[in-house]
């Protein structure tokens, strides 16, 4: 039994402090993509009803889609860089802002569209599912990712079954070590082959539906044995179950199971568990540890809404850590599993949270 949660102000931890030398790259972790605004209702009692209204018992505005993992990185105290178009309206100028001085994004290589309006998404949460709306328009081509990436000690992508990004092989054969994801292959195919630039990728992160599609295995852990015949590591989350994941050059596998937590909002949970894992693995911990954290960071963002809203920082991972020991009766199993952070963690005495968000654009910034 381990459940917890974490209401105090950020702190800033470094987890790759021991291992940072004057010959580093700028960044730590380069990712491009979309940016949304987005307008998450929460408190609905049920799903709505066509011809009906219904009342949200809460609201909030933030960045995502791209912005959803590029903050999880930053607030995990990842030196974080973002190539995206941004519209030239309010909501453009907000996420920008958001990003750059709410998380200190780096967006250098991004820019601004004159003309072009930013995609919003709307997310109603209830019974712990979520139904979402969005409408956009594609950036102009000249808008895409730069031709040459920033150098960065990883990147994070999601690859496009038949279609190649030159900027992955780019980053890769200039050492970046590439951790990728995938969507649903709307296509049918579920062909491996087609995912070109898995190729290039130092680690490949599919939900259990995706890696057993794409391997043809009946069980998600075969699925992982098969993916890491084609990646140098897989990793397979299950849910409620957790995660697996092989090492294909070593032989070694590891599995931890999902923390209980009651699930408000799952949007962005996927994207904050890739965060824990980069941030794990960029650290040099053990694969166990790192499915730890990356399942940890997960849960406590899933009790909260939104997808940037939720992605947890230090503090709450330490407020999380202080709880769990002030619970009765917990494992000590369970406890010691997450021992490995307690040299990291800040100590806690302010309540947070810092600017998240606000329930409508145009509120002037708190102190």
């Amino acid at each position: 039994m381990i459940n917890g949660e974490g209401p105090f102000r950020e702190a800033h931890v470094d987890p790759l402090a021991g291992l940072r030398t004057a010959d580093d790259p700028p960044w730590d972790v380069y990712l491009t993509g979309t940016v949304f605004l987005d307008i998450i209702f929460t408190g609905l009692d049920s799903a709505p009803v066509r011809g009906t209204e219904s009342w949200a018992r809460g609201m909030g505005s933030s960045p995502g889609g791209v912005a959803n993992m590029a903050t999880a990185l930053a607030r995990l105290g990842l030196r974080t860089s973002l190539a995206a178009a941004f519209g030239d309206d309010h909501y453009g100028e907000y996420c920008w802002d958001a990003l750059e001085q709410g998380e200190n994004i780096d967006l250098t290589p991004s820019r601004t569209v004159p003309g072009w309006h930013s995609p919003v998404t709307v997310s109603m949460a209830y019974e712990g599912e979520r139904t979402m709306v969005s409408h956009g328009h594609e950036a102009p081509s000249e808008e895409a990712a730069p031709d040459c990436p920033p150098r960065a000690r990883a990147a994070v992508a999601s690859l496009t079954p038949g279609v190649r990004a030159s900027w992955i092989e780019q980053a890769a054969s200039r050492g970046t070590r590439i951790f990728a994801d995938v969507g649903w292959d709307d296509t049918g195919r579920w062909d491996l082959a087609g995912l070109a630039d898995l190729a290039h990728c130092e680690a490949f992160l599919p939900n259990a539906e995706e890696a057993m599609r794409y391997t043809g295995a009946d069980c998600p852990r075969a699925a992982a044995h098969a993916l890491a015949e084609h990646v140098p590591l897989a990793v397979v989350t299950l849910g409620s179950d957790g995660a697996y994941a092989v090492d294909g050059r070593s032989g070694e596998s590891a599995e931890v199971p999902a923390i209980a937590v009651e699930a408000l909002d799952p949007t962005g949970a996927g994207d904050v568990f890739v965060a824990g894992f980069v941030t794990g693995t960029l650290a040099g911990w053990p694969l166990a540890d790192r499915l730890a954290f990356a399942g940890l960071t997960a849960a406590l963002s899933v009790q909260e809404f939104g997808g940037s809203l939720s992605a947890p920082g230090w503090s709450e991972i330490a407020a999380w850590w202080r709880r769990v020991h002030s619970v009765a009766d917990q494992d000590p199993a369970a406890l010691n599993r997450y021992a490995f952070l307690e040299g990291l963690l800040p100590e806690v005495t302010r309540p947070w949270p810092l600017r998240r968000a606000v329930p409508t654009i145009g509120f002037g910034r708190s102190a």
